[in-house]
């Protein structure tokens, strides 16, 4: 049985260096290999059928064994005494831990992805023992690493959307693809972006377009309304100058007829009389002025 606050730390221990682990490290599925309930039951010590493993994983014997046979070199490669019989299969801890991730992969990577993450060809065998078996160029720890750095690679590539492994149907060769429909939607998704802030700029664009016309409008208004002001003015200005002229005429006829006297009066007190004479034809002016102005102006307006 393991302690729970153990079961983290001992299962890290065990694969940490494990392909699959590295396409499941830092996601959700991380943690259910670190809180599976079985986990509680199990002992590090013992082997167990594969009944009991399909049991905890909810799954029937038969699809366990499924994804058993395709990844026998993967699953048992830990394994010192023989786990395999004609008869029964039996599991470790590190057998199990590598049959979970297996089927917490299952779904998304399927079969021949799962191979391709491990480094397996179509048969199930580890490339890079294929490699060592048929060249001493380069020894099996350096292109196990190589195989590692390529199934992270190729894990990368995968996880950014762009990419689906696809299988030929003649030769059953595994390819990369690019997923047409991933980057179509992408395609549409910025259209959208795109045809929304053109739409917006061009509201935008209305509104000042808009708000230049109703200036515009403001400011022919404004000079119209000054041009009629000015006329208007001016207009009033030439009535006022006509009746102060009509009256300055009347006022001096007044002081002339009231002012009567002889040459030589005239002559001595010349400028006595001037003085009187435009005092007069102010006075009278300041008299008469706003009426004769309001009436006029009463009789231009209508």
């Amino acid at each position: 049985m393991i302690e729970t606050h153990d079961a983290k730390e001992m299962i890290f221990g065990i694969i940490q260096h494990d392909p699959l682990f590295a396409v499941i490290r830092d996601t959700p599925l991380e943690e259910v290999l670190y809180r599976d309930p079985y986990l509680s039951d199990i002992s590090e010590k013992k082997y167990y059928s594969t009944a009991e493993v399909s049991s905890w994983f909810d799954i029937t014997e038969r699809k366990l064994r499924y994804y058993i046979k395709p990844f026998e070199l993967y699953i048992f490669d830990d394994t010192k005494v023989n786990s395999k019989t004609t008869t029964a299969i039996r599991l470790n801890l590190p057998a199990i831990l590598k049959l979970r991730m297996i089927l917490l992969l299952k779904d998304e990577h399927r079969v021949n992805g799962l191979k391709l993450l491990l480094g397996m060809d179509e048969y199930g065998r580890f490339i890079d023992q294929q490699l060592a078996a048929t060249t001493d160029i380069a020894p099996s720890n350096e292109l196990a690493n190589k195989v590692d750095m390529l199934g992270n690679v190729l894990q990368q590539m995968m996880q950014t959307g762009l990419f689906n492994l696809e299988q030929e149907d003649e030769s059953g060769t595994l390819q990369i693809a690019l997923n047409k429909d991933f980057l179509t939607q992408n395609m549409l998704v910025q259209a959208s972006e795109s045809n929304n802030q053109i739409i917006e700029i061009q509201k935008e664009t209305n509104k000042l377009k808009y708000e230049n016309e109703r200036l515009q409008k403001q400011i022919t208004e404004l000079k119209e309304v000054n041009a009629k002001d000015v006329v208007i003015k001016v207009r009033e200005r030439f009535i006022e100058n006509e009746i102060a002229s009509a009256l300055r005429t009347e006022a001096l006829q007044q002081f002339s007829t009231q002012k009567k006297s002889g040459f030589f009066a005239k002559y001595f007190r010349s400028s006595q009389i001037e003085l009187e004479k435009e005092q007069f034809v102010e006075d009278y002016i300041s008299k008469h002025l706003t009426n004769r102005l309001e009436v006029a102006l009463i009789e231009y307006y209508e």
